[in-house]
């Protein structure tokens, strides 16, 4: 594990694997960049492969008040600290992240995507309007445990006693450990997770390849959502998993990321 500092002198821990064009992963709510050694093993046969902790989480520093350009400008550290230029991954949340960085100005030359949590249609209900500020609040209180399970519910959807239920499962103590940044993930993603269409300008300023990959098996938000980002603009496209839902197979996924970040080939 190595670390490199960002702008406002918080510690970024990264990892770093493999030979050849540079990529970041960037992962979604409760993930570490341990939750990537299987990806990154498999990209490292093509790349140099970079996994961090999001501020806050696994060996990362944090500050006290939060904004989406500090993660932005820890993403600029490690981007600066490998060459100048990167292609980037981002999963769930943190593909969201990923493009609002590109959007504001990351030197990142390609950037792939998977199921950005959107929730654009009618299919499940979206977000409470006060969902950031009630996450915050039991933050806060050092309520972690209430914290994962009201994301579980209000975000993902799980019902409630099936939430009840995995509060006595050995992984909760891990989700309730990244539980402080739940509140930095709702928001980055904004008013993405309202129930309405994607807002057409928040992206407008892409002009890097896109690759937008979602699942055909899972939540049908995701797969609404992601035909929508992919709509967004000519340089954005969309791939299909066949089979696959949120949690992806890396053996799976691996091929066509590194199709995408070592030849360009997008479908």
């Amino acid at each position: 594990m190595d670390k490199v500092f960002s702008t406002d002198g918080t510690t970024i821990a990264y990892e770093q694997q493999g030979s050849g064009p540079a990529v970041v992963l960037v992962g979604g709510a409760f993930m570490t960049r341990g939750d990537f050694t299987d990806l990154a093993t498999l990209l490292a046969e093509h790349c140099t492969v970079i996994t961090y902790d999001r501020r806050g989480r696994g060996d990362s520093g944090d500050s006290p008040e939060y904004d989406v350009q500090r993660e932005i400008e820890d993403l600029d550290a490690l981007i600066e600290h490998v060459g100048g230029e990167v292609m980037v991954f981002g999963m769930s949340s943190g593909a969201v992240l990923a493009l609002e960085a590109v959007a504001r100005g990351s030197a990142v030359s390609r950037l792939a995507v998977y199921e950005p949590p959107f929730i654009t249609d009618a299919s499940r209900p979206p977000l409470p309007a006060d969902y950031v500020a009630h996450l915050t609040d039991l933050v806060t209180q050092g309520a972690y445990g209430d914290a994962v399970a009201y994301f579980m519910t209000a975000a993902v959807g799980v019902p409630a006693e099936t939430v009840a239920e995995m509060r006595q499962a050995p992984f909760w103590t891990g989700m309730e450990a990244t539980a402080r940044t739940l509140p930095y993930d709702g928001q980055v993603m904004g008013d993405t997770m309202s129930g309405r269409p994607l807002p057409a300008d928040r992206w407008q300023s892409v002009t890097v390849p896109v690759l937008v990959g979602s699942g055909d098996a899972g939540a049908p938000h995701m797969l609404t959502g992601a035909r929508e980002l992919a709509a967004l603009a000519d340089t954005f496209a969309l791939h299909v998993f066949p089979g696959q839902e949120h949690n992806i197979a890396p053996q799976l996924l691996a091929p066509v990321l590194t199709g995408f970040f070592t030849t360009g080939e997008q479908a």
